[in-house]
């Protein structure tokens, strides 16, 4: 076993056992290049990437491409989730070198770590244009050897390049986007609207739920029909596709086909809380039950497949089992007859199952009627029979670290949604979700990123504290319980901290306490995952919104100033910066309950109200707690209020107003 052993990452120690001698990052490797005078092969990836599997078994498990890298270079392994710093520098240079980027990374460093050279996956053997894995480490060595100027001269360009990207600066001025910003987001999404498959583009179709919550936010505001048909049209095509899993419920990672049917099928925490978050809201404007289904379905599957013993929630499954990608979840239509028995033929109408299959010979279940998902009494017999079936099976790998990040988007999807419909063991289970974070993520006071097996690993980054300030916020909004908001305040002072710019406006990625990489980002545009500058953003609205700190608007603000020129350049990358330029400009609704009224508390968190806040149960320090004990409901923006409300139809008037 080489170094990686000890990590814990399940990605690092799945490659525990290559001949490849692997160093996780850190100053090991570089103090040994450096005295070496070689350079590092840094490999980027993570458990639930199929194609990272694939250069795995191709190369780095084998004995003599190990014993070439092993002589030329010092290699270093990084799950990209536990070092999304690392990744997101390095990415950065692999898109200005070869013009695309994914997993696995591959990149090649000086020993001061400045990427020299890089790409994604290399195949074991030339094609497809590209050279195998084993010419391109000769050339690169080969390179370093004879013309160490030449590759000096193009570290120092690039390193220089990251730096000024990173460098991103407030434009100055006081001037604030405004919502023309936001309509213009709209407008720019609908021209690339595929009116027949639903999504954005071209295949390969990925959720985009960022997106989609933009379109339900502004069909909220301006009542435009054509804008909630883009998302509901889209979320139809996607729950009745094969990148929904039609048995056990979850979204697969994304569609390679234009048509939602045949995915990559990882499954990951991130995209269930912001697939299951959109409809969520799609429920709560429409009513419509299948968006109600899908939403249980996704929640449910976490909870059964992804839930930690103690509240936290694991990473992801892999896309693979048994070595095939996909294994666990296609059927044959002989095995359909076998486990449905005299149902058999309406099971495989319903899920468009046939002999010859849709995937490799094998059946890919999907819904052939767009939007007709609520399932008959007979189909969901077949339903569980085939999921009963199907958990006979070798289950995909499963990556058991718990991201601080990651449950926190899961946790405010989860409270929000359990204070929707009402499911007392969704807000259970997000209250112990809350513990979880308090006492398995923080040591000595300061957040951590990742988790697993009793072991908190990796300072947190700004994207962590931001997606737990939002979640605590939304936990006290769903339970009316006071330490929830202490708890968010708490994250919030320690975001601003450690992460925020003292010479110019937004957060950096890591902290002043972290370790020194090449650069300091900022993180600004959306991604798999919001960034962080805009759940900051979004967070300490609504949490400023709640306790009365004007501070944190303050921040979030300077924020909005740092992107002021460049939402307009791609709107559909600064989803989330754009929801906080909405509570800027509309500004939040500030919803106070007082006494014991779960009537009107109810009616506030089933309705869709994006850009509300909700205080209500034990009182905490906030002017919408002030001298309001009375048993009624306010509705104010900027603390300045209606009349108070007595019944949830005086409310919901006023609300709707």
């Amino acid at each position: 076993m080489n170094r990686l052993a000890n990590e814990t990452s399940p990605y690092l120690r799945q490659h525990k056992d290559n001949p490849v001698d692997w160093y996780p990052w850190g100053d090991e490797a570089f103090t040994r290049a450096r005295a070496e005078n070689k350079p590092i092969l840094l490999s980027v990836g993570y458990a639930a990437c199929h194609w990272c599997h694939v250069m795995a078994h191709e190369s780095f498990e084998d004995p003599e491409t190990a014993a070439v890298i092993n002589e030329l270079f010092v290699n270093v392994k990084v799950d990209r989730e536990e070092r999304p710093d690392v990744d997101a520098i390095y990415m950065d240079a692999v898109q200005a070198m070869v013009g695309r980027g994914g997993w696995p990374m591959t990149v090649f460093l000086t020993p001061d770590g400045r990427p020299f050279f890089g790409g994604t996956y290399f195949p074991k053997e030339s094609r497809h244009g590209l050279p195998s894995f084993l010419q391109l480490c000769q050339a690169v060595a080969q390179t370093w050897s004879e013309k160490r100027s030449d590759v000096d001269e193009q570290a120092q360009r690039l390193t220089d390049a990251l730096g000024q990207a990173a460098n991103l600066a407030s434009p100055g001025g006081a001037e604030l986007p405004s919502l023309r910003a936001v309509s213009a987001a709209s407008k720019a999404l609908a021209t690339r609207f595929d009116a027949r498959w639903g999504g954005f583009g071209d295949a390969p179709k990925f959720p985009q739920p960022d997106q989609l919550d933009l379109l339900l936010r502004e069909h909220a505001r301006t009542g435009d029909a054509a804008i909630l048909e883009i998302v509901t049209a889209t979320l139809d095509a996607m729950a009745c596709g094969g990148i929904y899993d039609h048995l056990g419920g979850g979204f697969h990672r994304y569609s390679v086909d234009a048509r939602w049917l045949v995915p990559h099928f990882e499954k990951m925490l991130y995209d269930q809380a912001l697939i299951a978050r959109v409809y969520l809201h799609a429920w709560k404007v429409t009513g419509e039950d299948r968006y109600l289904q899908v939403l249980s379905e996704t929640i449910d599957y976490v909870r059964r497949d992804l839930r930690h013993p103690a509240g936290g929630f694991f990473s992801s499954e892999d896309a693979d089992s048994e070595g095939e990608e996909g294994k666990f979840y296609v059927w044959q239509l002989a095995e359909l007859q076998e486990h449905v028995g005299s149902g058999a033929d309406v099971a495989a109408d319903w899920w468009g199952v046939s002999a010859s299959g849709n995937f490799e010979g094998s059946n890919i279940l999907h819904r052939p009627v767009r939007g007709d998902i609520l399932r008959p009494a007979e189909i969901e017999a077949a339903r569980q029979a085939l999921f009963s079936a199907r958990e006979e099976r070798v289950r995909p790998g499963l990556d058991d670290k718990v991201l601080t990040e990651w449950n926190g988007l899961f946790l405010s999807t989860l409270a929000e949604a359990a204070a929707a419909t009402g499911r007392t063991d969704w807000l259970d289970d997000a209250r112990t979700n809350g513990e979880f974070l308090l006492a398995e993520l923080r040591a000595d006071g300061r957040w951590l990123r990742s988790w697993q097996d009793g072991r908190g690993r990796h300072l947190a980054y700004a994207a962590d504290h931001a997606a737990v300030v939002d979640a605590f916020t939304r936990l006290a909004e769903a339970t009316g319980e006071s330490r929830w908001i202490t708890e968010a305040r708490a994250v919030a002072d320690a975001m601003l901290d450690l992460f925020w710019d003292a010479d110019g406006e937004g957060v950096f990625t890591s902290g002043r306490d972290a370790e020194q990489l090449i650069t300091r980002p900022k993180d600004v545009l959306d991604n798999v995952v919001p960034s962080a500058n805009g759940s900051a953003a979004v967070a300490l609205l609504r949490l400023g919104a709640l306790v009365g700190d004007d501070g944190y608007r303050q921040k979030a603000e300077g924020i909005l100033r740092l992107v002021r020129e460049t939402l307009h350049q791609s709107p559909g990358a600064f989803c989330y910066l754009l929801w906080g330029v909405e509570l800027v400009a509309s500004p939040v609704v500030e919803i106070a309950i007082t006494g014991d009224r779960e009537d009107l508390v109810g009616a506030v968190q089933r309705r869709y109200l994006p850009n509300a806040v909700l205080a209500w149960g034990e009182p905490y320090p906030s002017p919408l707690f002030e001298e309001r004990q009375d048993g009624r409901a306010y509705v104010c923006r900027e603390y300045a209020c209606l009349a108070p409300a007595e019944t949830v139809e005086d409310l919901i008037a006023q609300l709707d107003s």
